[in-house]
């Protein structure tokens, strides 16, 4: 290649890379947490999982009594029994923990589903909101800043998002 042509390239190159630099990105943040604290849809999503999991936890609390019940019973009468007796009072109490266990698991499965259904749409609509306000804000990114999630290591406070995602959410636009 001649010089010439490729000093005209580094040129063309340098004019274009210090176009991109010259380019500012704003970065915003929102706190998540406080959204779902504040929203309404999020807090009456919240009231229905529990009403969801209320029957589980109490059907599993009923189970840990019995096993306790179980087993304080075994340890008041294991010196009079013989080892036949303790054995099968010992498998009544590992079958009814593995059932409790076996329950637990599959309700733990369903809980995730119904929070997974539950919640999807509130958070679609937090999203779709944060999005309309990057947009028209003009952010090219969003990051998330809560108790539980802290990918933004300082932030200045004007660049925070969430009172402004909330009145969006709150006019219903």
């Amino acid at each position: 290649m001649p010089r010439t042509s490729l000093s005209l390239l580094l040129a063309v190159l340098l004019c274009a890379g210090s176009g991109l630099l010259a380019q500012t990105q704003k970065i915003g943040f929102v706190n998540s947490a406080k959204i779902f604290d504040e929203l309404p849809e999020a807090r009456e999503a919240a009231k229905r999982l529990e009403g969801f999991a209320k029957p589980i936890q109490d059907t599993l609390q009923t189970m840990q009594k019995q096993i306790e019940e179980k087993y304080s019973d075994y340890q008041k009468k294991e010196s009079m029994m013989n080892d036949a007796s303790k054995r099968t009072a010992q498998q009544e109490i590992q079958d009814i923990q593995l059932r409790a266990r076996e329950y637990a698991q599959a309700k733990d499965r369903d809980l995730a589903a119904q929070r997974e259904k539950i919640f999807t749409p509130v958070k679609e609509k937090i999203l779709k909101a944060i999005e309309r306000i990057a947009k028209t804000e003009k952010y090219s990114f969003v990051l998330d800043q809560n108790d539980n999630v802290n990918i933004v290591l300082y932030a200045d406070p004007k660049d925070d998002l969430t009172n402004r995602v909330l009145d969006n959410l709150k006019r219903g636009k």
